[in-house]
């Protein structure tokens, strides 16, 4: 018998390509991402309801919710900023204060402004979309912190105090507490995985921010030389990189510091400025003779519940004293906690200055972290009614200065 015939196939032959796998440091940020997305899912969940709350109360008062949230007290400072740089000076007819806007520092204008010329819908939509997607950020970070000290189940009770914070409404305005607070949360992570040049980075953009942006530079300092002593103590070179970080985390504070100087032709222009809105540091006299107020006279609720938070925010910190919390946490939430309570005028925006101050939560996130499931979930159910209610009074009700 002869071969059969071959049998040929007109199949187009298939090229082999490889499979390019990406690289460990995307894995591991995939992988990082992941295990964060609960705290991500309920951080999202919580502040879009106090987001709806606030819009459908604001339109029953006939105020646009995009108003309310974007143009709101500073918020308005800051669209100013964004679309027509320095130099307004407001002078009201009470009082004896003079508002100019060389108290505001400038990276969130700046990214107004930046964003707004790829991004084209609008300053105060885009200062919006900034301050969301570093809340997200934000949240993430504070859950990295928990995570990497404590463990997953800390770091998502964390996230989720910190969501239900009674002033965490400001999360979502147009505000520079989150972007302050991504930039702070990463670079305590940082510090406390040892990637000095990030932290040190991420500590100039912070001070870049706010005025308590410096309390992110006390952090990175502390931690830089209590690392360097400990390697110092072990007879192990010093590290370079651990000292770099010391050296620039204040340069964006100061940098901005001096550059009003230079503007006001007076080294210590910043702070005259600030004077001239009411705000100066007087170690706390003017804190405790309004605790003195509340005590022999009366007040309206939003200032007696800034008066709970402040002394909240004490007794936690000493909470975390008394746990160990790492320097580096302890160094940043006193200096929020000093300026905060040292700073005269502005009582009820305490609280916002402390909003950063999320390490504070971390004695809380531990004793939960023991609990029953059903005791966590009462508990922040709980808490979730009195902060999104509580978030719309303060928004749309209050008359008060957030």
């Amino acid at each position: 018998m002869g071969d059969s015939p071959t049998k040929t196939s007109n199949a187009p032959t298939r090229r082999f390509v490889p499979r390019l796998d990406p690289p460990p440091q995307q894995r591991r940020w995939r992988s990082e991402l992941g295990k964060a997305l609960p705290a991500l899912a309920l951080f999202a969940s919580v502040r879009l309801t106090g987001v709806i709350m606030a819009a459908l109360w604001s339109l029953h008062l006939g105020r646009h919710p995009r108003t309310v949230l974007g143009l709101e007290w500073d918020g308005h400072w800051y669209w100013h900023i964004s679309q027509y740089g320095y130099g307004l000076t407001v002078h009201p007819v009470r009082g004896h204060s003079v508002y100019n806007d060389l108290a505001f520092f400038p990276l969130f204008p700046g990214l107004i402004r930046a964003v707004g010329t790829v991004l084209p819908i609008g300053p105060i939509n885009v200062a919006l979309f900034i301050t969301w997607s570093a809340a997200l950020v934000a949240a993430w970070g504070v859950y990295a912190v928990g995570e990497v000290l404590h463990g997953r189940r800390v770091g998502i009770i964390l996230v989720a105090l910190w969501a239900l914070l009674p002033h965490a409404i400001i999360l979502t305005m147009a505000y520079t507490e989150p972007l302050m607070t991504a930039f702070a949360a990463w670079s305590l992570y940082a510090v406390l995985t040892r990637r000095w040049l990030t932290a040190g980075t991420l500590a100039v953009l912070a001070g870049l921010c706010r005025p308590n942006g410096l309390a992110v530079a006390a952090a990175v300092v502390t931690g830089a030389v209590a690392h360097l002593w400990q390697l110092r103590r072990a007879g192990v070179p010093t590290a370079p990189r651990a000292w770099a970080a010391a050296a620039v985390a204040p340069l964006g504070w100061l940098g901005y510091i001096g550059w009003v100087g230079l503007r006001t032709h007076d080294p210590v222009g910043y702070f005259h400025v600030q004077s001239l809105w009411g705000s100066r540091f007087d170690f706390g006299r003017y804190t405790a003779h309004t605790f003195k107020h509340l005590i022999v006279g009366h007040d309206t609720l939003v200032v007696y519940v800034t008066a709970a938070i402040v002394l909240g925010s004490m007794l936690l910190f000493l909470f975390c004293v008394l746990n160990g919390m790492p320097l580096p946490l302890l160094a940043y939430c006193a200096v929020l906690i000093v300026m905060a309570v040292g700073g005269t005028h502005f009582f009820t925006s305490k609280p916002r200055f402390l909003l950063p101050a999320f390490p504070l939560l971390l004695p809380l996130a531990l004793h939960l972290a023991r609990s029953r499931l059903r005791t966590i979930a009462v508990l922040l159910t709980t808490l979730a009614c009195v902060s999104l209610f509580y978030g719309t009074y303060l928004l749309t009700v209050s008359h008060r200065t957030l």
